[in-house]
C-alpha cells in the first residue's frame, strides 16, 4: 500500500505542475488571475514530487 501510495503522489504532482505552468504560461484554466498562486502551486507539487520518488526509491 506505501508504495502506491507514493506512485499516487508522483501522478498528482504531474498533473498539478501540467495545470498550473499552463496557467503560468497561457492563462487556460483558470484564467491566470495570480501570477503568484501559480508559481507557489508549481514549486509545492515539485516538492511533493521529489518528497514521493525519494519515498519510493527508499522502499524498494
Amino acid at each position: 500500500m506505501p508504495k502506491a501510495l507514493t506512485i499516487v503522489g508522483m501522478g498528482v504532482s504531474v498533473l498539478l505542475i501540467l495545470v498550473f505552468a499552463l496557467d503560468l504560461l497561457a492563462g487556460v484554466p483558470f484564467g491566470g488571475v495570480s501570477m503568484t498562486m501559480d508559481i507557489a502551486f508549481v514549486i509545492c507539487a515539485a516538492i511533493l514530487g521529489f518528497l514521493s520518488y525519494t519515498t519510493f526509491a527508499e522502499q524498494k
